[in-house]
């Protein structure tokens, strides 16, 4: 197989703050986080020759993109991909410049949440039903009781009980609210403590609200062009070395096997993912992760899916600070989804803004030292059939 390592560089990105934005329009939103890119890049909207538009509920068609940014006829393309939308249009974009179709594409992700009045993403079997049929994702059951599942069959894997599980997942709340204090353009940016969490009400045990993301606004974009034509537009450029996806089968919960304590496609996406960018040892040569905190239970399995922890390893990891700002390998040094909210087409950009402005040096009082290598992960649908994303960029050509 090809690989796009080192053929495309991400040369301009922009986000906007995220939260219960009632002012602001999802065209707003659309046009405050290009805008933010397009002068990041040195660029202007007319120098655009392709762009990719990310959102699950804010707009139906290519349109969505075109209309507020007043595109002139160029091809748009809108994608869907749940919970790694954002992701997905970042990768259409990546792999049209890498194709040589065009020479400067934008990806932009947005999602308006708040105006529909939901207090969380639609559970699975509504988000999936339409009247041309399904997607694939159909399960009586919300976010939160899947993510409960994976939770009680994590604790009782590793024989944990109530109380140390949830402790240990209280940890990674505040730990990524520590790193959202520290970032204006996140929504919530408040200190929490293991006993706040912990004394959390319930929403579907083990999980309280803290261990919960919120429901937000907010858009994010990207401006990627060649390699070789990146240090025209600026000195920094970032290099993408990897993008992978990996969509289940949806057969987990009928496989008496599945111990319901990791997610395959976590898993296979990310080997996927380091292969193409040629790493051996991940945990060792990242130097930032960003990855789907929808729930502090995913988070807690993505270090041992995404080979950072061992099996069952996560605990003394947690404990030891492996994961915090200043540790081996610091995650969600923006405050994550935990901090950010999740409006589903933006989450996957606004992961990979956090990465490229540390893989810059410009991420102010969340900057981690000497940066070279970072990665983003999103996964979409369910813990059981899902869509993982990795993408995986560093700021030098190999």
């Amino acid at each position: 197989m090809g690989t796009i390592k080192d053929k495309v560089a991400i040369i301009g990105m922009g986000c906007t703050k995220f939260g219960e934005l009632w002012h602001k329009s999802a065209d707003d939103l659309v046009t405050d986080a290009t805008y933010e890119a397009c002068e990041d890049a040195g660029i202007e909207p007319k120098d655009i020759e392709a762009a990719w538009l990310g959102t699950v509920f804010s707009g139906q068609t290519a349109l969505s993109l075109s209309s507020p940014l007043k595109l002139q006829y160029i091809p748009v393309t809108r994608v869907e991909n749940m919970c790694a939308t954002g992701t997905e249009a970042l990768r259409g974009a990546a792999y049209a410049v890498a194709s040589g179709a065009c020479d400067i594409a934008l990806a932009v992700g947005v999602e308006k949440l708040k105006d529909t009045g939901w207090t969380g993403v639609q559970p699975a079997n509504v988000v999936g039903r339409t009247s041309m049929g399904t997607a694939g994702t159909e399960l009586e059951l919300s976010p939160p009781g899947i993510f409960a599942l994976l939770a009680t069959g994590y604790f009782h894997k590793y024989n944990l009980d109530l109380e140390q599980g949830k402790r240990l997942l209280a940890r990674i709340a505040v730990k990524n609210h520590h790193n959202g204090t520290l970032n204006p353009k996140a929504h919530f940016q408040n200190e929490l403590t293991v006993e706040q969490v912990l004394r959390a009400p319930i929403v579907a045990t083990p999980l309280g609200v803290l261990d919960c993301c919120g429901v937000s606004d907010g858009a994010a974009a990207a401006i990627v062009t060649r390699s070789d034509l990146a240090k025209k537009f600026r000195p920094d450029p970032i290099y993408i070395k990897s993008m992978a996806i990996s969509a289940g089968p949806t057969r987990d919960p009928m496989v008496q096997q599945y111990d319901f304590a990791h997610v395959e496609e976590n898993v296979r996406a990310s080997k996927l993912a380091y292969a193409e960018a040629g790493i051996k040892n991940p945990r060792a040569e990242l130097s930032v992760a960003e990855v789907h905190d929808c729930f502090t239970i995913h988070e807690l399995c993505i270090y041992e899916d995404l080979g950072w922890s061992g099996k069952g390893g996560a605990k003394e990891d947690i404990e030891a600070g492996a994961f915090e700002l200043k540790g081996e390998l610091p995650v969600n040094t923006d405050g994550g989804l935990k901090c950010f909210g999740h409006p589903l087409g933006a989450s996957g950009l606004r992961m990979q803004y956090e990465v490229y402005k540390q893989l810059q040096g410009k991420a102010g009082p969340r900057q981690v030292k000497s940066p070279r290598l970072g990665l983003t992960h999103n996964l979409g649908g369910t813990v059981w059939g899902g869509v993982a994303c990795v993408c995986i960029t560093g700021n030098g050509r190999s």
